[in-house]
């Protein structure tokens, strides 16, 4: 379809139908029938797009060489009010401001079947004469126009199914998996079933399950399963996939509920045997379920694209695709890409977008009027003109398509015949143009290779174990690594889980250190327990006290063993099928599909009245159907897969374990790949509190990784890296590391040839400390910018500079950097303090307010006010059951981490506070959490600003101003009662609950001051 900026329609703008019939002869004869001219018309002036003339030039012209045409609107968006949102989309597409000379006109929404009849009978009387001079305009050529524009709408009709061969169809289909040569069968029907079976009796045979009836029982009722759904090339491709994976040497985990198959176990998929751990092969796949297989693989996040390489290699790129991601906008997002289109200055567009949580766009209005921490931005509001409104109107708008973390799609050779691909952002795969939840639809296999970074850590721990001990440790052979270790489950117990995967949260060192575990089993329980749907049904709270001898308590005998081995506390989905399976006699399989339907609220009633028929048919009483029916529908639908939380315990245990027995390779790998949710610097103080040293940057010590070292009295430390300083390029490590060792600053510059910049750096931090002898780093800064000027024209690689002796070589009388100067530049260009804490500066002040460091927070009683101080570590406003909006703050003071609530009526004198400072001193009250202290904030204060009046005025000073009930008076927050739900919890959210997952809202220390720009989110 040609339309109005096509040459041929432009030719007809300009006046020239001669030449607009001349463009027309290649593309007739390229689409012969399928040709057609579009017309539209937005009621502009002249002859341009969208103007009447053109309109009826373009119809009069397919009239004359008999082409259809067809009328249409152009349409960008649902109704007229939108347009000034289109201006805004270009100028982001474009990264430039709005060009206000070519502003959307304003008509290009879906307009009904009376405005399009309408502009059809404009165009048409606009024509004039369909054939000589002096005939009359045709009365039925307006009618013609939409007709035409009917039939070619029903031509483009595609039933992706029947046309494409796409998709699944109203009936379940096979779907295309890896042809059985691809993953090493012969081409014969039953091919694929003898290998599968031939490898699973291999895998039984090598993990000691041949001979136990149950296991063989199970591999074959799984493999049947297998069979009448023919899955049996996709369970050996998988297989294959992990193989080769393990054949790089990279660390892989199965994940999700494949991990309750023995099949997968069988292939050496998954770890665990799902009978030890009571997992059900029907949460995973059966007969009645339509949904495709979907099998998780954990592998090293920092090769996780060279899994994908091998992939392709292994099944083509006619068969492989990614598949995409869209990406839509929300708060900050959209005010980014508005202030852009608005010409706002960047750096005030910055500010702005780091100031709002990560909320939807659409609340933005709303959280600048209630939100205390934006107050001061509030009160400029007005002079930005339509910036919120603009950005508010962005909301839940798709901004682009990007490569989805972990979905690989693997399907036969015809994958590229029946669905379209692009290229990836970065342009090295073929992605599917669908997310991932279209995938299934379209009747492809997904298959999750996720980049976890805690596992890319551990193998970074185990090489360093490898390098400096030469021990070959294997984390997943128990005869290296016991899961149930007695000196890991201690850790845990005493919440000194930092480092530990899914164990190292805020929420969950509290959890475990009033559930206290004592075995595997327990960690999986914690696991499934710290979900929102539990949490929201207040099981963790019965577990807990079931754990420490309440009496467990079960709806009906039948029941017990089911629910016996979490003390009458329903946790799992395993568990709800189960007891569909147990009261009302049905097969697991479709006890699996009535969990399942829990999620539905239009399908709850159905449930319900077919479990109340046949578990009433079966005796059980009213009492006992009402409160299982309770315990069903309040927890079924966000209840926690066992299988996922048993995958999980595995890495959790194994970081555990090398917590406590290899601390220092530990610590080592989290620097080098920051896995969870804490930034490094409190991993680094985390590792002192462990015994375990940090070094600094030594140009003659450190490598491009972090690395562990040989202390003098025989330990081991953590040395880091060189990549850790910032605004290095590889290029330059990789030269440092190259040239070491160096003998003097003249040395390192002529044979490393840093920038400039980066040996100022280095320099700052004392990476060049072993060097300078007398000088102080101020010496050399000053010698650096001599050498930097006398060797401007600096020599080719492998090539020495002709130098002669540094004119400054002596002392020049420069004063060193003070403590306080040295541990700026650390938190500049390392964002670690290494030399010395951050509240190192503080603790005199601290004593003399009386303030309680984290070491003897345990010693004070429940409801005691006590005054804590520390480093902002992080900041969350995460979904509750309630709805409510709770600020979640951990700081951290170099003796351990303090968790603080801040509630709603705290908001309006705390809140700005809290978002805006990287030094906190908190007022608030004590609450016990088992073993643990935790603190309700009531008031808080930059510490900074609390040390500047004590240095400036003395002690006095800085007491009146603690004593100051408000110090900065803030607009209320006020009631907002509307909550949102959240699909995956179960949980309501309020308005500016964050969107983001944890683990990027430490304070952002760039200076002394350890002031942070402030993210409430």
């Amino acid at each position: 379809m040609l339309g109005p900026v096509s040459e041929p329609v432009r030719a007809l703008a300009a006046g020239r139908p001669d030449l607009a019939e001349r463009l027309l002869a290649p593309w007739r004869e390229i689409a012969g029938p399928g040709l057609r001219l579009e017309v539209l018309w937005y009621g502009l002036p002249g002859t341009g797009p969208g103007s009447l003339r053109l309109a009826a030039r373009t119809l009069g012209l397919a009239d004359r060489l008999d082409i259809p045409a067809v009328l249409t609107n152009a349409v960008r968006y649902a109704d007229p009010a939108q347009h000034r949102i289109a201006d805004v989309l270009d100028s982001a597409r474009l990264l430039r401001p709005i060009d206000r000379r070519r502003l959307d006109c304003g008509e290009r929404w879906l307009k009904g079947p009376d405005l399009m009849a309408y502009a059809a009978e404009r165009i048409a009387a606009a024509t004039g004469p369909a054939t000589g001079s002096g005939a009359a305009p045709d009365p039925d050529r307006a009618a013609e126009l939409l007709a035409e524009t009917v039939r070619t709408a029903e031509l483009c009709t595609v039933d992706p199914v029947a046309d494409l061969g796409i998709g699944i169809g109203p009936a379940p289909a096979r779907p295309s998996f890896p042809e059985p040569q691809s993953v090493g069968a012969g081409p014969g029907p039953d091919e694929a079933v003898a290998l599968l079976r031939r490898r699973c009796a291999e895998g039984m045979f090598a993990r000691g399950l041949d001979r136990d009836p149950q296991a063989v029982r199970r591999l074959e009722y799984e493999l049947g399963v297998i069979g009448k759904l023919g899955f049996e090339s996709y369970f050996l491709a998988v297989a294959q996939v992990v193989t080769d994976i393990r054949a790089m040497g990279i660390r892989v985990a199965a994940r999700g509920s494949g991990a309750g198959s023995m099949v997968n176990h069988a292939l050496f998929i998954a770890t665990a045997n799902p009978l030890e751990h009571h997992l059900l092969f029907e949460r995973f796949l059966s007969v009645r379920r339509r949904s495709l297989p979907d099998i998780d693989l954990d592998v090293e996040s920092a090769r996780r694209l060279e899994v994908y390489d091998r992939i392709i290699e292994r099944f083509g790129t006619e068969r492989v695709a990614v598949a995409a991601m869209p990406e839509t906008y929300r708060a900050r997002h959209a005010l980014r890409d508005t202030g852009l289109a608005l010409g706002l200055p960047p750096q005030t567009v910055d500010a702005i977008a780091k100031s709002f949580p990560h909320i939807r766009a659409c609340d933005i209005r709303g959280a600048l009027a209630e939100l205390p921490e934006l107050r001061e931005l509030a009160a400029e509001a007005a002079s930005y003109g339509p910036l919120w409104e603009l950005a508010e109107g962005l909301d839940a708008l798709p901004r682009g398509y990007a490569m989805h973390p972990c979905g690989v799609i693997l399907s036969d050779a015809t994958l590229l015949d029946r669905l379209p691909v692009q290229p990836t952002p970065g342009g090295r795969y073929p992605m599917v143009q669908a997310d991932k939840e279209d995938v299934e639809d379209l009747g492809l296999v997904k298959l999750d290779v996720l980049g976890v970074r805690m596992q890319s850590a551990m193998a970074h721990a185990v090489a360093e174990i490898r390098r400096t001990t030469g021990r070959q440790l294997d984390l997943d052979n128990p005869d290296h690594v016991r899961l149930d270790d007695p000196d890991a489950f201690e850790l845990i117990r005493q919440s000194r889980t930092v480092g530990m995967f899914q164990l190292e949260s805020p929420g969950q060192q509290d959890l475990v250190g009033r559930l206290q575990p004592r075995g595997v089993q327990d960690v999986i329980a914690d696991i499934s327990l710290f979900r929102p749907g539990p949490v929201k049904g207040g099981m963790p709270a019965l577990y807990i006290a079931a754990r420490h001898g309440a009496a467990p308590r079960f709806p009906h005998p039948d029941l017990e063993p089911v629910l016996a081995d979490t003390y009458g506390v329903t946790i799992w989905h395993e568990q709800i099928i189960d007891i569909f399976a147990v009261m009302t006699g049905c097969d697991r399989a479709l006890g699996e599909i009535a969990r399942r339907a829990l999620a539905g609220p239009d399908r709850l009633p159905r449930v319900e009245a077919w479990f109340r028929q046949r578990a009433g048919a079966r005796g059980y009483g009213r009492e006992v159907l009402d409160e299982v029916w309770e315990i069903v529908a309040a927890f079924g639908a966000y209840g926690f897969c066992r299988a996922h939380a048993v995958a999980f315990a595995v890495p959790a245990l194994q970081s555990a374990w090398l917590k406590a027995h290899h601390p220092a390779a530990l610590y080592a790998g989290l620097l080098e790949h920051d896995p969870g949710m804490w930034p490094a610097r409190v991993i680094v103080s985390d590792a002192r509190r462990h015994g375990v040293p940090v070094l600094p940057v030594d140009i003659n010590h450190s490598a491009p990784d972090h690395r562990v070292e040989r202390t003098a009295d025989g330990g081991w430390a953590v040395r880091l890296s060189l990549s850790t300083v910032k605004g290095t390029g590889e290029g330059e490590v990789a030269r440092i590391a190259a040239g070491r060792p160096y003998t003097s600053l003249q040395d390192f510059w002529e044979r490393a040839r840093p920038a400039l910049p980066t040996a100022e750096r280095l320099i700052r931090i004392g990476a060049l400390d072993a060097l300078r002898g007398r000088l102080t780093r101020r010496d050399l800064l000053l010698q650096v910018s001599e050498l930097h000027r006398h060797t401007r024209g600096r020599a080719v690689d492998g090539q020495l500079a002709l130098g002669g002796a540094l004119v400054t070589a002596a002392p020049s009388g420069l004063p060193e950097m003070t403590s306080r100067e040295a541990l700026n530049a650390e938190i500049e260009v390392l964002s670690i303090d290494v030399s010395l804490h951050l509240m190192e500066h503080h603790h005199r002040l601290l004593r003399e307010i009386g303030a309680v460091d984290s070491a003897h927070l345990g010693e004070m009683r429940p409801g005691q006010r006590v005054l804590v101080a520390g480093v902002r570590a992080s900041t969350q406003t995460p979904p509750i059951p309630s709805g409510k909006r709770v600020i979640f703050v951990t700081l951290e003071d170099g003796r351990g981490l303090v968790d603080i609530a801040f509630f709603e009526d705290s908001h309006e004198a705390c809140a700005h506070t809290v978002f805006h400072s990287g030094l906190l001193l908190v007022r608030g009250t004590v609450e016990a959490r088992g073993p643990r202290r935790t603190v309700v904030g009531q008031m808080v204060w930059n510490l900074e600003e609390i040390a500047a009046a004590r240095r400036d005025q003395g002690p006095e000073a800085a007491l009146a101003l603690l004593g100051r009930a408000d110090p900065a008076p803030t607009p209320a927050q006020g009631t907002r009662p509307r909550t949102l739900a959240n699909g995956t919890s179960g949980a309501r959210l309020h308005p500016y609950a964050d969107l983001q997952p944890a683990g990027t809202r430490a304070a952002d220390l760039k200076s002394l001051g350890y002031t942070s720009p402030g993210s409430a989110g």
